[in-house]
């Protein structure tokens, strides 16, 4: 476990929400050295605890919980019972970010809104994750990263145009919005900082953080009409960039720089190509794209990926092989990067987590612990409120707690 302090040291969280979104958006703070502090239900808490595999010897409990929770102090709170909401706005007034990604205008209900944690904290700055929003016609919709992904675009434009569109392998919706959500964040901080302590709030809206990585395809649409459709393994319109296929599997190949198409087409013994004045260009290579895609493909047919991938790094053309998860625990570069950590979890149980990034090199990010048990935190957080013992055993014994 690390013991550096991380560059957001000083930095107090309450995160008031569960399962990915919200809460990967307070793990990426937390693993840069922020207090961050998880409000849960004391009748289950987070269902991410049962997502997924799980390790029964710890209840039960889900193996991502161990790294979508860590440095994360657990503290069980009844948001529905007044004694319960208390306890999150005295939380709230000691804290610099509330992250919570609740269906809009449920902690309004509550009495847990901006408005109210933010009166005596005007330097609070709230980050809400929400579907669609806190405003628009769609605002009161349920929406889950998987929705963002098909109405933000990336559905639509992903897989082969004879088959529906497949979804990626992971939340990637909630993830980008997260992302989006910290970098909100940091600039919400920086401007308290230079207003003299005025918080905001950070509205990221899951299908709009979406929208935000669908590169062209806006201008594309309103100038010309176009509508970009799947296309497979290839990036339209910029070639060549493709999955070939070799003797023994698939590899990806990014030759659509100019210099980089000339090496590429030298490599595979193409100097025709390589030295075609109309093929110097993209706009020129897309026009060829089935000829250029054609003769990579036949250079690959007779080799292995081993021999590709030495005769193209040695030529300087990105190329790479398609790594599953067990190629990624044998693989030099991750090991060289540390990019896979090994802890021991509950005491027992050898587990290997991804190493944080982006790596500082001054105040690098780190694991401080792994995803703690339901409550683990509660007495330690509320003693810090000022709530003795006895009060926190009647408390816990009225569930409030």
């Amino acid at each position: 476990m690390t013991a550096t302090p991380g560059p957001l040291a000083g930095i107090k969280v309450l995160e008031l929400g569960t399962l990915i979104a919200g809460p990967f958006a307070a793990r990426f703070l937390g693993e840069f050295g922020a207090e961050v502090i998880k409000v849960e239900d004391p009748n289950g808490g987070d269902p991410l605890r049962k997502w997924r595999m799980l390790y029964p010897a710890a209840g039960g409990t889900s193996l991502w919980w161990a790294v979508q929770a860590r440095n994360k102090k657990s503290v069980t709170v009844n948001l529905k019972a007044p004694e319960g909401k208390k306890i999150v706005c005295q939380l709230a007034r000691e804290a610099d970010i509330v992250v919570e990604n609740f269906r809009p205008g449920l902690l309004e209900k509550l009495g847990l809104g901006y408005d109210v944690l933010s009166a005596e904290n005007p330097g609070l700055v709230m980050v809400r994750l929400s579907g669609y929003g806190q405003t628009g016609p769609y605002r009161d919709r349920p929406g889950f990263g998987s929705i963002a992904e098909a109405m933000g675009g990336l559905r639509h434009i992903t897989g082969f145009p004879d088959l529906p569109p497949p979804r990626i392998g992971i939340s990637i919706g909630d993830s980008i919005a997260a992302l989006h959500a910290v970098v909100g964040a940091m600039m919400a901080l920086h401007h308290r900082q230079a207003t003299g302590g005025k918080g905001q709030v950070v509205d990221v809206a899951l299908y709009e953080a979406v929208f935000n990585m669908m590169e062209s395809v806006v201008p594309e649409y309103g100038v010309y009409g176009a509508v970009r459709e799947r296309t497979g393994a290839a990036l339209p319109g910029i070639v060549p960039s493709n999955t070939y296929a070799c003797r023994d599997g698939q590899i990806v190949i990014g030759g659509n720089s100019d210099p980089i198409f000339k090496r590429l087409m030298t490599a595979i013994g193409r100097s025709d190509l390589a030295n075609d004045p109309t093929l110097a260009q993209n706009d020129g290579r897309v026009l060829r794209t089935a000829e250029i895609d054609e003769a990579i493909g036949a250079w690959l047919a007779g080799r292995t990926i081993d021999e590709a991938l030495e005769v193209l790094n040695a030529a300087d053309v990105p190329v790479g092989r398609i790594y599953s998860v067990a190629d990624m625990f044998d693989d030099p570069q991750y090991a060289a990067r540390e990019m896979i950590q090994r802890f021991k979890w509950q005491e027992e149980l050898d587990i290997a987590l991804p190493n944080v990034t982006p790596k500082l090199s001054a105040t690098p990010g780190g694991t401080r612990w792994l995803g703690p048990e339901l409550g683990e935190h509660t007495d330690e957080v509320l003693h810090g409120l000022g709530y003795d013992d006895d009060a926190i055993a009647s408390l816990r014994e009225r569930k409030i707690v």
